[in-house]
């Protein structure tokens, strides 16, 4: 039904592209692109051995705007699906409006001198997308992505008035590790530093990272010690639904993982800031990430479960009501099935499905959109029968502070 081209061949771009060749009805051509194309032939052997799919490869440096529109020019997509870092999101944004393709990611941008993640420098990509008849799809992960399509589910189907929103996150996969993570090391330590963040009662409220925390039981999980921190579907979330009075989401983290980290932070591995060795300029967390595991190779011993999902309050046919909407993911299953782990998996599908629903006109626009912005029910539909499916519960209390 569609040509796509995918960008970024990690953990995600290895599940995203798999699920998408189980899938050829709709994604009748894939290419896999990166600035290390040996990682894309061997992502395509994968491929080829799971699904009996041939998917192109190539490589290209998406810093490179000419380089990336002379790719998209020659691959002639009718969706480029930017999974690559989210330092690279406007770059590329910029190749699909040089190029007329639509656009789609799971991340937005950040610049890689700032640990500031922020939708305002892709939302004003809105009108010169918009003019030129494109459409471009922010944040089709989980969260964000998902959690924002249980929100929009939530609003149409199991509230008529959300009073109060929780998004939880909680990974209880142990990969035998001393210290890793599950995702870009890079981005996810310059997330979990960052200060927390939420909306409450029409403004932001800051606080120092990590500060809060309570303890849940999550199902198939058990309990774990959740983190108040910022995220950033908050940020369209409050944008978007500016009834809801309070937003706010929720990370797991062991014990072990924390004094990892606070020992990182405290020797300064942790900066973003160039510093002198050896007569040349290097970034601390970069250099970390370099001897960090390699996220996508965890897959094959890590075990146990990912339960990701949405606690709202609210009221329906007059009565108060507190639903639970969520997944739970099986690293092992992921991992059998694509050969990554489930937080690869529990991005990778969502972006197959966020690029399905641009290829078969489920949804449509022109502009720049954030995924609470369209009809949940297909992509609800979509997780059920890909790899993700989701339960609804209601819960006699609120989640405490």
């Amino acid at each position: 039904m569609g040509k796509i081209l995918v960008i970024g061949a990690g953990g995600v771009g290895s599940v995203a592209v798999h699920k998408m060749a189980m899938n050829a009805d709709i994604f009748s051509e894939i290419t896999l692109a990166s600035r290390r194309v040996a990682k894309c032939d061997a992502i395509a052997e994968s491929v080829l051995a799971r699904t009996g799919v041939t998917i192109a490869t190539a490589e290209v440096d998406a810093d490179d705007v000419d380089a990336t529109s002379a790719l998209i020019e020659r691959v002639k997509p009718d969706l480029v699906c930017n999974l690559a870092l989210p330092y690279q999101d406007l770059n590329i944004m910029d190749a699909c409006l040089r190029t007329g393709v639509h656009y789609m990611d799971t991340a937005n941008y950040e610049p890689r001198d700032e640990a500031k993640f922020e939708y305002g420098w892709q939302w004003a990509y809105h009108d010169r997308f918009k003019e030129a008849g494109l459409m471009a799809l922010l944040g089709s992960g989980f969260d964000p992505g998902v959690t924002s399509v249980f929100a929009s589910y939530i609003k149409k189907h199991l509230l008529d008035r959300i009073d109060t929103l929780d998004i939880l996150d909680c990974n209880g996969g142990d990969h035998g590790q001393h210290f890793a993570t599950n995702f870009n090391p890079e981005i996810n330590i310059r997330e979990v530093t960052a200060p927390s963040r939420h909306w409450a009662d029409g403004q932001w409220v800051e606080g120092p990272a990590l500060s809060h925390k309570q303890t849940f039981d999550f199902e198939a999980v058990g309990e774990k010690n959740m983190y108040l921190m910022y995220h950033e579907e908050l940020e369209s979330l409050a944008k978007h639904y500016p009834e809801i009075k309070r937003i706010r989401f929720w990370m797991t983290f062991g014990d072990a993982y924390l004094k990892h980290l606070e020992v990182l932070q405290n020797v300064g591995m942790t900066r973003i800031d160039p510093v002198m060795y050896e007569g040349r300029e290097i970034i601390p967390l970069q250099f970390l990430k370099a001897v960090l595991p390699e996220p996508s190779s965890l897959g094959e011993t890590t075990k146990g479960k990912t339960n990701i999902g949405d606690i709202a309050t609210g009221s329906k046919d007059g009565q108060d009501k507190t639903v639970y909407v969520y997944n739970i993911c099986d690293h092992e299953e992921a991992y059998a099935e694509t050969g990554n782990q489930a937080v690869s998996y529990t991005t990778g599908v969502p972006a197959m499905i966020g690029a399905a629903m641009i290829l078969t006109g489920k949804w449509t626009g022109q502009g720049v959109f954030n995924m609470e912005q369209f009809d949940p029910d297909p992509y609800m539909d979509m997780l059920n029968k890909h790899g993700l499916p989701w339960q609804v519960k209601e819960l006699d209390a609120p989640l405490a502070f």
